[in-house]
């Protein structure tokens, strides 16, 4: 495509979300605010106006879901980390700060992907949770990493607790009400864990 064409057609339309992400999405919300066990098949057909041949064909039951959701998440993250992290070579600080923008942005997105794992990953079958396992622990390390180098007095050990302090902050996004606008959240929580991480903090934006 020549560069006037571009110009005539206008940059690409986003992809439309399938009938399975909408689908999907409908089992996240409502495994995050009624629980795996307190949420049928029906329940899901239901709520999404599908029958339930329709629903299996899409998806082999509950526990197909809950992979489906969390595996992608996990991967997403790693992935997203270790891109702020190369784009930062030199620059500890700002590869944190990037991670943490990173981070922040997807806890604000997806409190119903959190809540659903931190109260449901239990639920998967083990070879599964052993891969989100692996994939959250290469994520934790891309931090490590990060805090390594702009925090030298620190060991690998320690690194590890503040990052998983800074997750827990990060994600406490399920259990935020809506008092304070997002933008405001997303300034509170990215200064509450760049102090977290670096024992001073930034201003609030």
């Amino acid at each position: 495509m020549t560069v006037d064409q571009q110009r005539r057609t206008g940059p690409p339309a986003p992809r439309r979300r399938s009938r399975r992400d909408e689908i999907l999405q409908i089992a996240v919300g409502l495994f995050a605010s009624r629980g795996y066990h307190g949420v049928s098949m029906d329940d899901i057909g239901s709520a999404a106006g599908v029958t339930g041949p329709a629903l299996y064909h899409h998806f082999a039951g509950k526990e197909a879901m809950l992979v489906a959701a969390l595996i992608p998440v996990s991967e997403s993250l790693l992935h997203g980390g270790r891109d702020r992290v190369a784009a930062h070579p030199d620059d500890a600080s700002a590869a944190l700060a990037d991670l943490i923008d990173f981070h922040v942005d997807f806890a604000l997105a997806n409190p119903a992907v959190i809540a659903l794992h931190l109260h449901e990953l239990d639920r998967l079958p083990e070879e599964p949770r052993r891969q989100i396992r692996r994939l959250q622990r290469l994520y934790v390390e891309e931090w490590v990493g990060v805090l390594a180098r702009l925090r030298p007095g620190l060991d690998a050990a320690e690194a590890r607790v503040l990052a998983h302090a800074a997750f827990g902050l990060m994600n406490s996004t399920p259990f935020l009400g809506g008092e304070v606008e997002r933008r405001r959240r997303a300034a509170l929580l990215r200064e509450a864990a760049a102090a977290a991480l670096t024992g001073g903090g930034q201003p609030v934006a």
